[in-house]
């Protein structure tokens, strides 16, 4: 299953926000799922794509273009999809999503 989860590039301001979302990481790549996220290698997005690959798991970063052309890339992801902008990023993190 597909599980697409949105979350900030940023690390939040409690610490006890990045242990759970490292919980949901290990517990997704654990499960046998797959994590469809926004694909940056930063912050909360960051860990619980980090802690999804070292649990066995899948991780699909969708992100647009323009962070493409910055750099902003997690060279470790299973799968990346390009999109043109934001609104087609969020449509295509909806569409291979099975759960939100």
């Amino acid at each position: 299953m597909n599980i697409t989860v949105y979350l900030g590039a940023n690390a939040g301001n409690d610490p006890a926000l990045r242990d759970a979302v490292r919980a949901l990481g290990r517990w997704i790549g654990e499960s046998g799922n797959a994590l469809v996220y926004g694909g940056s290698k930063n912050g909360l997005m960051g860990a619980l794509a980090e802690s999804v690959l070292a649990a066995g798991g899948r991780a699909t970063g969708v992100e647009p273009q323009v962070f493409v052309d910055q750099g902003f890339l997690y060279d470790e992801l299973t799968e990346l999809i390009v999109t043109r902008d934001f609104p087609e990023r969020k449509a295509k993190m909806l569409e291979l999503g099975d759960a939100f």
